[in-house]
């Protein structure tokens, strides 16, 4: 197939254009750029529109042997110049190959089988919401809900965090009523965070199936939303600050439910 040298190519365009959040929001497609992601996108079985990679910058055996699995699956491959791809790229010193990826939507349904899940309300920071589920993966959870908005799910900055788990995890968007409703309905323990906490993180022993729960970077958890827990939890802040990164205070709090779960 023809190498594409020009940015002004339709093909080309279309692709740069995924950058923004309109144009995917439009197309219902994402990019997912990177030898490791790419890869993960293709194992996890998402549908795949086209692979875009430059041949002089693609030089390792593994990257080559992702280009013989993408042409064995009849996905489209498509070779562009150097140059095209540092167009295309939202990084720096691109690796050479980036994939044009349809978005999945999961439901309520997908969560059949989850009993530790993660809640979180509107977060703002694609770059907290990506570490949120490459630890929730690391840990062992079994799925992310984003309630009420907030950061789009398919920000490049979202993959790039979450190390490519994203294509693994269940990840449902609804609003706070419905994951309430949801929660009730399979006897999930809610257990919200507050810096006005009833409980010990560190000795608190969630009861299966439960859900943490954790609100906006900025505000935390809304008055009616903490009353909607079963309980609260709370970090101790020995310092002079008064509260943690979303995405660090989600980690320690889950490794610690997931010891005293199996304690």
């Amino acid at each position: 197939m023809e190498i594409l040298t020009s940015t002004s190519n339709p093909f080309v365009k279309h692709v740069r254009a995924l950058r923004q959040k309109k144009a995917r929001a439009e197309f219902g497609t994402f990019l997912v750029e990177g030898i490791h992601h790419v890869g993960e996108a293709i194992e996890a079985g998402w549908e795949i529109e086209s692979v875009v990679y430059a041949p002089d910058l693609l030089t390792s055996s593994f990257a080559k042997d992702l280009l013989a699995v993408v042409g064995e699956r009849g996905f489209k491959l498509q070779p562009v110049s150097a140059s095209v791809m540092e167009a295309l790229a939202d990084k720096e010193n691109p690796q050479g190959i980036l994939a044009v990826v349809r978005q999945r939507r999961s439901s309520f349904n997908d969560l059949k089988s989850a009993t530790r899940v993660v809640a979180l309300v509107s977060p703002q920071d694609p770059g907290n919401l990506g570490t949120i589920l490459r630890t929730l993966d690391a840990v062992g959870a079994d799925a992310l809900l984003l309630l009420d908005g907030g950061v789009e799910l398919f920000h490049p900055t979202v993959l790039r965090a979450s190390m490519g788990t994203l294509f693994w995890k269940p990840v449902v968007q609804a609003s706070f009523n419905e994951f309430i409703a949801w929660a009730h309905a399979g006897g999930y323990q809610l257990i919200g965070t507050s810096a006005k906490a009833d409980a010990d993180y560190q000795t608190l022993v969630p009861k299966l199936p439960w859900a943490l729960v954790l609100g906006t970077e900025q505000k935390g958890l809304s008055p009616e939303q903490t009353a909607a827990c079963d309980v609260t939890v709370s970090l101790p802040m020995r310092g002079r600050v008064s509260s943690l990164n979303l995405s660090v205070a989600a980690g320690v709090l889950l490794y610690r439910l997931m010891e005293n779960v199996s304690a």
